[in-house]
Parts: C-alpha cells; structure tokens; sequence
C-alpha cells in the first residue's frame, strides 16, 4: 500500500484527489494539510507517508517550495511530487532544487495522477506530459529562458511573496528574517530582473506565466 498525503488549501481538490487516489486500491491517503505549515507540523507530529501531493500556490508564510524543502529533511524517505496550474518556468525547475521529484500540473488526467505516484514512490522522476513536451519545444525551438531562472531559491521564494502583495515586514516576519534582508533581496531580485517597481514585476511575471492574471 502506498501511502500519500495532500497538501493543497482547497477543500474541494482535495476531496477530489483522494476519490482518485483510493479507488485503485494500492494506495491510501494517510494524511491532508492545507498549508505548507500544517504539513509540516504533521510530519514533525510523526505522519508517515510515502508520497506527498504538494500544491505550490497556497496562503501562508512558507508556500509549497519551502514547505518541500522542510519536508525532504524531515520525511527523507518520502517522495514529493509538485501541484501547480502553471507549467512555465521558473516553478519547475525551483521546486526541483527544493528537493520534488516529480511535478503535475492540476488539469492533468486522473490517470496520469495515478503514474507519477507509483513512479516516484519507486524512485523514478516524473513530468506531465504537458510540461515535458513544453520544455522539449522549447529546446529545439532555442528559446531563451525565463528571466524567473536566474533567481536563487531563497530569491524565487520572496519574488512569490511580492506577488502575493506582502510587505518588507511581513515577509521578514514569515521567514524570520531581518527587514533589513529582505530589503537586500528585493534590491537584488529587481536588479537581476531589470525592473524598478512592483506594477513592473507583476507585468513581467504575468508575461512569462508565473501568476495567471495581473492583480487589479
């Protein structure tokens, strides 16, 4: 029995995810958060599983790259597979280094699901389909990367909060950072983006897909 545990904020996808994930009958749902912070409470409480569906746009301080870079230290046997509805760069490649072996995107079929659970509790990476034929395209096509990759991590992390419309301090206060650094991180994300404002890094980001619509 393969046992998986959800992450994702909404009720409903959740509910969703296990009538697909039960029906097969190898593998169970053994636990479900709705933030990167409760599913890291949950493994720090002692939740076992095998596999963890994680979504990566989520409410909250810490979001679905850190959350997968806390719970590969804490579940190092589990596998981790990334929930997005973008497939553009840079998420993909972010969540890699964060240590997800495998990465979804949410309108892939139930089937498919279904594959990358029992490939990576096996130890194989998986890619939808969707996103592997994307970046194959864009390989033969020599199309040049998003601005997003040359970002760090830790960078990367902050970019997301920007968008998300937080504050220096309320950045600081859910990394448990200085404000101080933070500002240092912003300086930098925008020097390396070439950008000068908040409104431009919103354009920029909904151009290159990383936010589906541009906050009004």
């Amino acid at each position: 029995m393969i046992r998986v545990m959800i992450v994702d904020d909404h009720q409903l996808v959740r509910a969703g995810l296990r009538s697909i994930i039960e029906t097969p009958g190898d593998l169970a749902v053994v636990g479900e958060a709705d933030s990167g912070e409760q599913a890291v409470s949950l493994a720090q409480e002692g939740l076992d599983a095998d596999v963890v569906l994680m979504d990566l746009n989520m409410p909250g301080g810490m979001g679905g790259i850190e959350a997968t870079r806390r719970l590969c230290r804490l579940l190092p046997k589990a596998r981790i597979v990334a929930l997005s509805a973008l497939s553009d760069e840079p998420l993909p490649t972010q969540v890699h280094d964060a240590g997800a072996i495998g990465y979804l995107t949410k309108g892939c079929p139930a089937r498919e699901l279904l594959d990358a659970i029992r490939a990576v509790q096996r130890g194989l990476p998986y890619v939808d389909a969707r996103l592997a034929q994307k970046r194959m395209v864009a390989g033969w096509r020599g199309t040049k990367e998003t601005p997003f990759a040359d970002l760090s991590a830790r960078e990367m992390q902050v970019t997301l909060m920007i968008l998300d419309g937080r504050r220096n301090h309320e950045i600081a206060e859910c990394l448990s950072l200085s404000q101080k650094t933070v500002s240092t991180y912003r300086q930098r994300i925008f020097e390396k983006l070439h950008l000068s404002t908040d409104v431009e890094l919103t354009r920029l980001a909904y151009r290159h897909g990383l936010i589906q619509e541009v906050a009004q």
